[in-house]
């Protein structure tokens, strides 16, 4: 009976843990007790006929760099996917809850999306921009359209990376400086100009930085000044006028954290630092590669919940819901300064992604994605918090939207990072068919960025499942 009945209420049940200790159930009882099931989904993968994961891993292994890397001990080959389910080669189902490393915004193969796209491409899939095309030129008047202030140009990259080389350029062309400021723990990119940006050691290799200065991360879980913004602030202040001439060609954050683990500035931080730098003569750039488009909820871009308008915008991942598509937004005097010299980029704009992108914005605009994240966020968040009530591994839970972190810690006080529960707890939710990321330095924060498609069932189970395998641990 016991079983039966713990069967039915699973996703309301208190922690395995919890209910040994009311005396509610016994460590065999909970020990049979079955996991939880994912929800219902309509949708058939077709049988994969391809090569097996092994040979897959054997081929990369061989003819790919040593650097790729991959999760899970033994990783998964996906051959599928649909919203926000991924199908493996045996045609096993997997809660997404990760994105493609935030980059699927609308869901797998959204319908909207993939229609664009085919058309486009049956018509014309590359012409670049000597030509005129009506995509470039649609896309590029919808997403303007989006941008608060005067930020009215657009230049089309192909991912994010570029996107913050292309930004970094034009602030040392507009502002005759030299000297960029970053946050630790930042991830700006994996080129040589945007590494010397990204303020984590485990994605820097030992190449001159150039003139890169790197400030105290405002980070209210593990920051020395908590939430306080005017502490950080003054370092910032501090900074320009110790470690340079005191006039710096710009300043770069995320807004969110994404690599970095899902952290989110302390309230008010930007503001602050916007006049400082502004005042140093640089200009004020926003990193949206992972928190743009809604992702959030409660703002369609993750600048605008520090009440602030930058001078310029970057962005990549969600604009092209998996294409390789990226883009700087800018103010016309700023754009000006790139006309000096021939700025040319093959792909950048080309008709199929703008095409993509297009229905991107329209997908987000027409499902109204925003209000979703708001809504399913909110409640994964309550959920997430009310599991760290039972599992003293949670140390933080953050984050706004579908934009969330769960940090796990071995000791609450000490904040100690818990790596290798994280691995532990990482390979259990894959076995239970949840996909989650990997942030922050130690690798010890649970990146929650699904689809932005992901429904208030799919929380429950994501949590469920959480408390399934922390229950064992």
């Amino acid at each position: 009976m016991f079983l039966s009945s713990f069967s039915r209420r699973r996703s309301h049940l208190r922690s395995a843990a919890d209910l040994i200790r009311r005396g509610l159930a016994t460590a065999s009882q909970v020990e049979a007790a079955p996991p939880p099931s994912l929800p219902p989904f309509d949708h058939q993968p077709r049988p994969y006929t391809g090569i097996s994961g092994e040979e897959i891993l054997h081929k990369r292994k061989t003819f790919l760099g040593s650097s790729l890397f991959h999760y899970y001990q033994k990783p998964l080959n996906i051959v599928e996917g649909k919203m926000q389910y991924l199908y493996d080669e045996d045609g096993r189902r997997y809660l997404d809850c990760f994105a493609g490393i935030v980059t699927v915004s609308c869901g797998h193969c959204h319908p909207d999306v993939v229609k664009a796209v085919v058309e486009q491409t049956q018509l014309l899939q590359h012409a670049t921009t000597i030509y005129l095309h009506h995509a470039i030129a649609e896309f590029a008047e919808a997403l303007a359209s989006k941008m608060p202030g005067n930020l009215k140009v657009v230049y089309f990259v192909n991912s994010g990376t570029e996107a913050n080389e292309l930004a970094t350029l034009m602030a040392r062309l507009y502002t005759g400086n030299l000297g960029m400021v970053a946050l630790r723990n930042a991830y700006h990119g994996g080129s040589a100009g945007t590494i010397s940006l990204t303020g984590l050691q485990t994605w820097k290799y030992p190449i001159p930085q150039g003139e890169i200065h790197h400030v105290m991360n405002p980070d209210p879980y593990r920051g020395p000044f908590g939430s306080d913004a005017s502490c950080y602030a003054k370092e910032v202040e501090e900074h320009i006028t110790y470690g340079s001439s005191g006039n710096i060609a710009g300043f770069i954050a995320e807004t969110f954290q994404g690599v970095g683990g899902a952290v989110e500035l302390a309230p008010g931080y930007l503001k602050l630092v916007y006049d400082i730098v502004r005042k140093a003569g640089g200009v004020c750039i926003a990193d949206e590669v992972q928190s743009g488009f809604g992702r959030t909820g409660s703002h369609y871009w993750g600048f605008q919940t520090q009440g602030v308008v930058p001078d310029i915008v970057t962005m990549a991942k969600g604009i092209g819901n998996g294409l390789p598509l990226g883009a700087v937004v800018t103010t016309p005097e700023i754009a000006q300064v790139m006309s000096q010299k021939i700025q040319f980029n093959t792909f950048g704009g080309n008709p199929v992604c703008s095409a993509g992108g297009l229905a991107v914005l329209n997908v987000i605009d027409k499902e109204k994605r925003q209000e979703h994240c708001a809504a399913v966020g909110s409640h994964l968040v309550e959920r997430l918090k009310a599991l760290q009530q039972k599992h003293e591994i949670i140390g933080d839970v953050r984050g706004r939207g579908l934009m969330l972190g769960v940090e796990l810690v071995t000791d609450r006080k000490d904040k100690t990072p818990a790596k290798a529960e994280a691995g532990v707890l990482f390979e259990k939710l894959k076995d239970l068919g949840v996909l989650v990321g990997k942030g922050g330095l130690h690798g010890n924060v649970f990146r929650i960025k699904p689809p932005m498609c992901f429904t208030k069932a799919d929380a429950d189970f994501l949590v469920d499942a959480m408390d399934y395998a922390m229950s064992g641990m």
